[in-house]
């Protein structure tokens, strides 16, 4: 791996800076970022990476179009096929999104993923396991198909919680009032067990529904305290972090941002009118790490005091975060048809949490 300079990674972007939000509910309070963070590229030409995994030394990395890359300490790159009953679809904002490892992968070879398919005419999504074997990934169970899917609004994120469940972020798929109806999935966070069935303690009855009311969640993380956080697109800015509880309504589309409804959850913090549009988030000693695609950020979200601020800016597009101790990855997403490539991208760029001797 090389160093770069941070000037060295500069990409423009094809999208006009939105206004500044003035609201006092949000946090875009004009932040600010710190120069001082270290930044090594570890992996370049990527094409449209969405969802990190790291084993030991190594990363998974799922990309949009349909393949898992498997990227060695040297930078190597491998591209790994799936094999699978139903072809990705990638179209829109779909395709191959979530991608998590089994708890138990260095025995099992296990792994969860989530991706769009054409069933007929109907977009949908499924989520589904998969191992590996040798050079490749074979899908080996469906745990839950027919989720609602389209040319925009798939969540597809993935994450084993805490409590060792399966944790899914589901978008509207464009059908806004699908969001407020329990008897779908679309607008949705879901809850699993890893082989598929409804967890007994869900809130509602035999269903996978964890919490509703959601447009477009693609971020979840967990404190050291269980409390869970989903980040999610607004409408039109108004970009939310929301404290996800068992069983809420979030409101979609009837409020979003600061608005308020007796039954509805109002987001800890918003971007007011500035657009975030936050993907992927991880959680490190008391803050919240958002990934941002229209906002070409890093943000950080001190949880104790709610300030924001900028911990990188300057790697065009970000879809994904993920923290390893004392270190932070991240994946550009200039190659998505909404940013402006710049040679080499996207790339896997790591950044050192350690400031000043301190993390």
């Amino acid at each position: 791996m090389k160093k770069w300079l941070l000037a060295a990674l500069i990409l423009l972007s094809g999208c006009a800076s939105p206004e500044k939000g003035t609201s006092k509910s949000t946090a875009s309070q004009n932040p600010t970022a710190d120069a001082s963070t270290e930044t090594e590229v570890i992996a370049e030409n990527l094409q449209v990476p969405w969802d990190i995994t790291k084993l030991d030394d190594t990363f998974f990395i799922s990309q949009r179009g349909g393949n898992i890359v498997h990227v060695l300490p040297n930078g190597k790159k491998e591209l790994m096929e799936l094999k699978l009953s139903q072809p990705v679809l990638h179209e829109g904002e779909g395709g191959l999104l979530g991608f998590e490892l089994d708890p138990g992968f260095s025995q099992n070879h296990l792994a969860y993923v989530y991706h769009t398919y054409h069933d007929g005419e109907r977009i949908l999504n499924r989520i589904i396991q998969i191992q590996k074997q040798e050079n490749l990934w074979k899908e080996t169970k469906v745990l839950l198909a027919g989720i609602p899917g389209g040319f925009i609004h798939n969540g597809g994120r993935l994450a084993i919680g805490p409590d060792s469940k399966l944790y899914v972020t589901a978008g509207d798929a464009g059908m806004k009032q699908s969001a407020q109806n329990i008897q779908t999935l679309s607008g949705k966070i879901l809850r699993l067990n890893l082989d598929g069935s409804v967890p007994e303690d869900n809130p509602f009855e035999d269903s996978y529904v964890f919490s509703y009311g959601h447009r477009n969640p693609q971020g979840i993380a967990w404190s050291e305290n269980r409390t869970m956080y989903a980040a999610e697109h607004g409408q039109s800015a108004h970009d939310e972090i929301n404290i996800i509880t068992p069983g809420k309504n979030y409101g979609w589309p009837v409020i979003e941002g600061g608005e308020k409804k007796a039954g509805m959850e109002t987001p800890m913090i918003h971007s007011g009118n500035e657009t975030w549009a936050p993907s992927g988030m991880a959680y490190h000693d008391g803050k919240l790490f958002i990934a941002t695609l229209r906002g070409e950020k890093l943000l950080a979200l001190n949880l104790e005091n709610k300030e924001m601020t900028v911990f990188f800016d300057q790697g065009g597009r970000l879809r994904d975060v993920y923290v390893d101790n004392d270190s932070l990855y991240v994946v550009t997403n200039n190659t998505d048809g909404r940013g402006t490539p710049a040679e080499n991208d996207d790339r896997l760029l790591y950044l050192s949490l350690l400031k000043n001797g301190d993390i």
